[in-house]
């Protein structure tokens, strides 16, 4: 599994949540919502340290991460974050 993010996916996450160099971003299984690759579920962001990165992609200073535990929600499936311009933010695909 690897994690991939288009430049503007970047730039609205650091907006957002105020990101600086050395900071991490988690993304994360959690319950409800939905999604193509488990029902039921969604994927959750956070800024946050990780304890147990299983997957880390570095981006201008930040690391987007998963954690271990959270591996099962992505079954096998690559995380591309792209950007929608008309919704203005970000938009998951599993490939």
């Amino acid at each position: 599994m690897n994690i991939f993010i288009c430049d503007q996916a970047f730039q609205w996450y650091k907006e957002e949540l105020q990101l600086q160099r050395g900071d991490y971003v988690r993304f994360f299984a959690r319950y409800g919502g939905c999604s193509n690759v488990q029902k039921g579920f969604s994927l959750g962001v956070n800024k946050e340290e990780p304890i147990d990165a299983a997957v880390t992609l570095e981006k201008n200073g930040v690391i987007f991460f998963v954690e271990q535990n959270d591996m099962w929600y992505f079954d096998g499936h690559d995380l591309h974050i792209e950007f929608d311009e008309k919704q203005n933010e970000p938009v998951f695909t599993y490939r």
